[in-house]
């Protein structure tokens, strides 16, 4: 009889339902329920029971998860509200009362009593349109927490605090375009730049007011990757109009255009000489340029179209990928700027390397590393024999979900002298993770939600207490990393 009565009420309930459909829209939830796969050998009366069961746990969680919302500050709300807002939002909104200039970037700490875990800050978003002399800015409620079905971070052990955040220090949405490439200025902690798919460079400053400083436009297509000068005075550009750009960033225009034959993918300054400027190519290139006049140096041919590239901290060797997964060393002559390839680590994957990281110094290996990172999500860390001319030898590796987009990673800071070795990367599910290469069974152990679309590059900058990732949308979003006394 009870197994009748709780049948009675399904049928009840989804004649409700269809009753009340010029009303209200469709519970999904309960629709999802109902659409449980039964199999043959199931028992009709067990079905109905467990879907009304799952109905009502269901209905009793979304219940829940607003009620630990509601009591997070208002959080949530502010947050879901922020990503289905449309695309003019801002010539919608009304003037609020919370939105002040001088409170541009930064974080003010929730009272509430669960602020620790489920911090509600609040962030501005600053633009400077120097045309115009105005500064617009708006003020939103963000929550940065782990999700209920992310166990895998406790489970094993624990997110590291020194790699917690307590929000976002700022966020720039001006792009209407997909951001490409994202990267600090040398040796700096606030300037900060950004390459977008419509070929504009934007130039914004992270200090106690974030604005954008220079909007550099002159490229026809994506910008695929640039670089900073050392003393951060001039942008290197690169892009698939087959052009390469230099820009003075104190007057904000392009000093000089160099003309290729194929899309140019990525670009370097030299580390020692910043008068030579390494590109690569989609016609399986590399060249170094002169600075000062645009004339080729030197031209190396490689296997594959040259997807990705970084020097070390010499100068003396350069580190390529290309569209088939293939890592090269090449030696480059610092003061003739000449190139002679020295190794090639090839991989079953034949998938482009849409990252090359080299860092002087790391824990696992004792001295200098490579990090690269391919589009089919295999991130392979190597050390690096500079005496051998870069010889590189596979210390690890990971695999992640194959990527649609060129999605990139980076090194982490180095924690202390005893703990493991991090790395950061996007993906495609719109959150920023963060992996120990120490940790095989628990390798992730962080990760921040905030992006709507697919995260395509992050950065860090070089006093490390901020990180910048962008997305497929257009947005970027600069982190503030929470103080630790390690």
């Amino acid at each position: 009889m009870e197994k009748e009565t709780i049948l009675v009420e399904i049928g009840a309930t989804i004649n409700d339902k269809d009753e009340e459909k010029p009303k209200r829209s469709k519970d999904l939830e309960f629709l999802s329920c109902m659409m449980q796969p039964a199999t043959a050998e199931s028992d009709p009366q067990y079905i109905g029971i467990r879907r009304i069961l799952l109905h009502r746990k269901s209905e009793s969680g979304a219940i829940s998860r607003r009620y630990d919302w509601r009591c997070n500050g208002k959080g949530y709300v502010a947050y879901r509200n922020f990503i289905s807002r449309p695309r003019k939002w801002e010539n919608l909104r009304t003037p609020s009362l919370l939105s002040s200039p001088g409170n541009s970037g930064r974080w003010l700490r929730s009272p509430g009593p669960l602020s620790h875990q489920f911090e509600a800050e609040s962030f501005s978003s600053s633009r400077d349109l120097r045309s115009a002399n105005q500064v617009s800015s708006r003020r939103l409620s963000f929550s940065s927490s782990f999700s209920d079905g992310d166990h895998s971070f406790r489970r094993g052990g624990g997110f590291d605090h020194a790699y917690s955040f307590v929000g976002m220090h700022c966020i720039f949405d001006q792009c209407k375009s997909s951001v490409t490439v994202l990267k600090f200025g040398h040796m700096s902690s606030d300037l900060l730049a950004y390459g977008a798919s419509d070929g504009t460079l934007t130039v914004c400053s992270l200090s106690e007011e974030p604005s954008v400083l220079k909007q550099l436009t002159g490229h026809s297509k994506d910008v695929t990757d640039f670089d900073f000068s050392s003393n951060n005075q001039y942008i290197a550009s690169s892009s698939l109009d087959k052009t390469i750009r230099v820009w003075e960033l104190s007057r904000g225009v392009c000093i000089r255009v160099i003309y290729g034959v194929s899309a140019q993918f990525c670009i370097r300054f030299h580390p020692v000489n910043n008068n030579f400027l390494s590109a690569g190519n989609a016609n399986k290139e590399v060249s170094v340029f002169n600075f000062s006049t645009g004339r080729t140096i030197k031209t190396l041919s490689f296997d594959g179209e040259v997807t990705a590239m970084d020097h070390d901290h010499t100068g003396q060797i350069i580190f390529c990928g290309d569209g088939q997964g293939t890592v090269y060393s090449v030696s480059m002559d610092s003061h003739t700027g000449s190139l002679s390839r020295s190794h090639r680590h090839r991989t079953n994957h034949k998938s482009p390397v849409t990252t090359v990281k080299y860092r002087s110094f790391s824990l696992l290996a004792s001295g200098p590393v490579l990090l690269t990172c391919t589009q089919d999500g295999n991130l392979c860390f190597f050390s690096v024999a500079l005496q051998i001319k870069g010889y590189l030898t596979l210390r690890c590796s990971l695999k992640l979900a194959p990527r649609i987009h060129r999605i990139q990673a980076s090194f982490c800071p180095l924690l202390s002298l005893e703990k493991g070795e991090y790395i950061v990367a996007g993906s495609e599910d719109s959150n920023v993770y963060f992996y120990d290469l120490t940790k095989p069974k628990h390798t992730c152990v962080n990760k921040l939600q905030g992006h709507r679309f697919p995260v395509m590059c992050v950065a860090w900058n070089h006093g490390e207490n901020l990180l910048a990732s962008s997305d497929f949308y257009g947005v970027v979003i600069v982190w503030k990393r929470a103080k630790t006394s390690s």
